[in-house]
Order: C-alpha cells, then structure tokens, then sequence
C-alpha cells in the first residue's frame, strides 16, 4: 500500500526511535476493510524494528498504539489513509518525545491539569484538511495525561454512528458522549473546552509572574510576524502570543497572490512565518487567549487563559478576523448538524441533497459552485441587490443547471427537528414576504470579523468592531498599536496586513526614540 518512495521517508522518519511500539489491531474476519488497515499497518511497521503490529479478532475494526506494552490511550477506528496518514506517524513519534508539535510546558501543565477520567472520539473524513490537527490534538492531550483517551473515527466505515449522532460535519468531537466541537480548532481552542466541561487542578498552578518585554504581538497571523520581526531587528526583546502561529490564512488551500512567491498554501506559508520569526530571538508563546488588558503606567499588561501575564510598554494587536455567524436562531444549535462552514471538508455529507449557500461575495460563489459538483440543488442568498463575487464566478455559477439565486434576501432564521436542519426561514427584503425553504443544509459564507472583543472596552472601535487606527498603525491609547485584518485599514489580505504589521512596528519604536514609551 505504501509506494517505496514513501516507505524510505516513513524509515527515515523512525530512524531514531528508542521504545518499541505495538499496533494492536482488533479486527472482524468479515469487516469490509480488514485487509486494506493490515496492509496499511504491516507496511508502517515495516519502516522500523521498533515497530510490530499484533492481529486479534475483534467485533469491528480498529487498533491501539502500545509503548513498551503499554497502551497509551490512543486508537484508530479507521484505516488511517489520506490525510490521517500523518496523525498515524506523529502519534508515534509523540509517543518517542520526538514529534515537533509539543506544546511549552505551561500549556501541558494544564493539560496534565484536567480532572477526572475523559474519553473523546473525534469523527472525521479521510479528505478533510481540518480532520488531522483536531485529531492530532487530542492524541498529544492523551500522551501528556493518562487520563484521557481518545478515538479517531472514521466516519465513512462508521457510517451507523454517524447517522445515529446526527453528525454532518468533520471533524466531530464528543466527550464522554456529549458533542463539545465541530470544525477546525487549535490545541489551545480544544484545551479550553475541555477545561470548561471538567475543570481542573488549581493547585498545580503556581502564581504567574509578569513575563517583562518591550514589545507584545497579540497574533501570529501575517501582521503579527511581520511586527515581531521588524521589532526584533532593532534590538527590542519581542513576545508573540497566539492561539496560533498563521492564523487565519492556515485555512486558505492555495495562495497565489503574495508578491514574489508564484504560489503556496495557507499551511506552508505559516509555516514559513514561524520560522522566519525564529530565525530571530522571538518568544513565541502558541495557544495563548489572551482574557484582558490593563494598563499600569506606561506598562501594558496582558493576562492570559489559565494565569499568565505578560508586559511591555508597547503591545501591537494583530488578532485578525474570523468567519462571520449569521448570529440567529437554529444556528449555534445545529453547527455541525447542518450548519457548516466549509464546503471543502462538509459537503461531501451533502452528496445528493439540497444545501443553501448564504452570502455573494467571492468566497460563497465559490463554494457554491464546488457544491454544485456533489449536491443535487444548491440555492444562494444574498442580502443586497447584486451579488458581490467577481463576475467569470457569476457567469460559471449562472451555468451550472443545478443551482439559483435570490439577491434581496434576509435569512431569519435556520429550522430543525431538534438533531438536525431541515429548512431555512428567508425574508424578502423588498416585499416583507417570508417563507420556509426545505433543504439539508447550510454553508455560511458571510464574510469576516474582527476578532476584537477583547479589547473592545479600552480601545476604540467602529461599528462593525474594527479596531480604530490612524495611518501609522495607532489606536487612541499611547502605546497601544493594531494592525491587518483586525484594524478598520481597507482589504483584507495577505500583503497588505504584512505591510501594517511592519508599520506597526516603525511606529512603536519611533514613538519609543522619540520618549513617548518608558
């Protein structure tokens, strides 16, 4: 199954393993895809003597990894092909203490931290681009606390408890049989839920002291690196803090419109950032949410998730947008049951049925034209007259035959049968006239907000909660600077918010030699 291109980056990968591994397999003689996870196991196995597989008959399908013979909470319900392929590997290699993406220690204390005993099965689909760092999350958590466990699930094989959950989007997490997750999240995002629903430890937290530098970056998005680099180049001791490094732009599939790099990903390009911020004295503190800002004097004080602080005189806010959310009834209710936001990862679920799109703009034409490739009808609605999207994506959407559109058209509400979606309640805005339209679900593709709030007592925004700056990256606080897609600055996109960061940054240390900062 593994071609031998691929087995010599597989041994090249295990060349340095110390413990010995088992994937312990529990299998029916029956099951549809016994011989397919066998190959795929004797395979990885194959690439290194640390590693054997152990065949057992079993009711279903699925296999645990063992260290030293001893079960380290992680399993498989799945043949780990496509993307899930990784999350195999870097088990493994976490498991050796020798995977790249261990969080620092405060964030693993707090891991260590979560009470009681906490089992999680995540759902997902072997073409989602999301499915493996929720997947790989978790598996990390079980590693770093023996008491938590945690499945991987495919749901295509598992399809029974997929349709018996209600589950129509990936990835799907439950805890302890209680939906917590659906979609793309980070460590830090995961680790908050899980706090939030068993609490934990306080006393293995020690009182957090203020961490001091001349320069916080709240984000690690394009604006955030690019302020951290330029303020570390003048000699300045730079923090960044992020939920994590890349941002938003990690979900962009393809990019092909930062000047000078023809194309990349979303996942390359964050990947770059971070190793351009490390080639220099950057502190990079990942999933950091940062819970208030205070000012002392001329210090600004940033606390942070789980009790700890950090200062500087100059603290640059780089925090971004998000998806937006239509924000009404039925919609935080049936996320993941109907109400999904990408069309890349969900809509296979949709296969045959009737979805809405609901936005006009570039990104919701888009999607609905992917749809249009999988679902029997695709209905668009947008608010405003015309729709918003360039025109050759109009003109492809106008000819596909399977789609149609409503312009002037408010969504009130999205209705559902208490498990899943079932319709959508839209608003003509020019006649009043309401009805209720039949469908299976709905992509949200409403544009981005600001991700503010935090900030949004101290610092001036504008209506739409964009952070208010002047042409140098200045808020109305001394000392406290915005820029990219968090910022009121026009077009969000990639260059320019790396542009606003490195001003940003200028402005911070002009106004430092300048005696406007300590």
């Amino acid at each position: 199954m593994l071609d031998s291109a691929l087995k010599e980056q597989v041994k090249s990968i295990f060349t340095d393993l110390s413990s010995s591994y088992i994937l312990d397999i529990y299998v029916s003689d029956e099951h549809e895809s016994r011989n397919e996870l066998i190959e795929l196991l004797e395979d990885t196995a194959s690439c290194s003597e640390k590693i054997q597989i152990r065949l057992n008959k079993g009711p279903g399908l699925e296999f645990c990894l063992l260290k030293d013979k001893k079960d380290m909470g992680i399993k498989f319900r799945m043949v780990p092909n496509g993307h899930e392929f990784s999350t195999l590997l870097l088990a493994i290699l976490n498991c050796d203490g020798k995977g790249k993406n261990f969080p620092d220690e405060f964030i693993q204390t707090r891991v260590k931290s979560l009470k009681g005993e906490i089992r999680l099965s995540t759902y997902v689909s072997l073409t989602c681009t999301n499915c493996p760092d929720v997947a790989q999350a978790f598996n990390l958590m079980a590693i770093l606390n023996p008491d938590i466990k945690h499945e991987t699930v495919d749901g295509a094989i598992n399809q029974d408890e997929v349709e018996a959950l209600g589950i129509q989007g990936v990835p799907a997490v439950f805890a302890d049989g209680e939906f917590i997750h659906s979609g793309k999240a980070g460590f830090g995002e995961l680790l908050d839920k899980l706090e939030a629903k068993y609490g934990r430890d306080e006393n293995v937290f020690p009182a957090s002291e203020d961490k001091k530098y001349d320069v916080l970056v709240v984000g690690g998005g394009p604006a955030g690196a690019s302020a951290a680099i330029y303020s570390v180049r003048k000699g300045l001791k730079v923090a960044v803090l992020a939920e994590r490094v890349g941002g938003q732009v990690k979900e962009t599939v393809g990019i092909e419109n930062v000047t000078s790099i023809i194309a990349t990903t979303g996942e390359k390009l964050a990947a770059d950032l971070k190793a351009h911020m490390l080639a220099y004295p950057v502190d990079i503190f990942e999933n950091r949410t940062v819970e208030k800002v205070e000012l002392d004097g001329n210090r600004k004080i940033v606390h942070v998730r789980g009790g700890e602080k950090y200062s500087a005189s100059a603290l640059i806010i780089a925090t971004g947008a998000k998806w937006r959310r239509l924000n009404i009834e039925g919609e935080a209710q049936y996320i993941g049951r109907g109400v999904a936001f990408c069309p890349h990862c969900d809509g296979p679920f949709y296969e045959g049925k009737h979805v809405a799109v609901i936005g006009g703009g570039n990104s919701g034409i888009e999607a609905a034209i992917d749809l249009a490739g999988i679902c029997s009808k695709v209905t668009v609605f947008e608010f405003l007259e015309d729709l918003k999207a360039d025109s050759v994506l109009q003109e492809k959407l106008r000819s596909l035959p399977n789609t149609e559109i409503f312009t002037n058209s408010q969504t009130t509400e999205l209705v559902g049968d208490g498990e899943k979606i079932t319709g959508i309640k839209v608003k003509n805005r020019q006649s009043g006239e309401e009805k209720t339209i039949a469908l299976d679900g709905v992509f949200v593709q409403i544009g981005l907000t600001a991700n503010s709030p935090v900030f949004k007592d101290m610092i001036k925004t504008n209506a739409i909660g964009e952070i208010e700056i002047d042409e140098y990256c200045r808020t109305n606080i001394s000392g406290i600077y915005a820029a990219g897609d968090v910022t009121t600055v026009p077009y969000k996109q990639i260059i320019i918010s790396m542009g606003e960061g490195a001003k940003a940054a200028l402005t911070a240390f002009d106004d430092r030699i300048r005696g406007l900062l300590d």
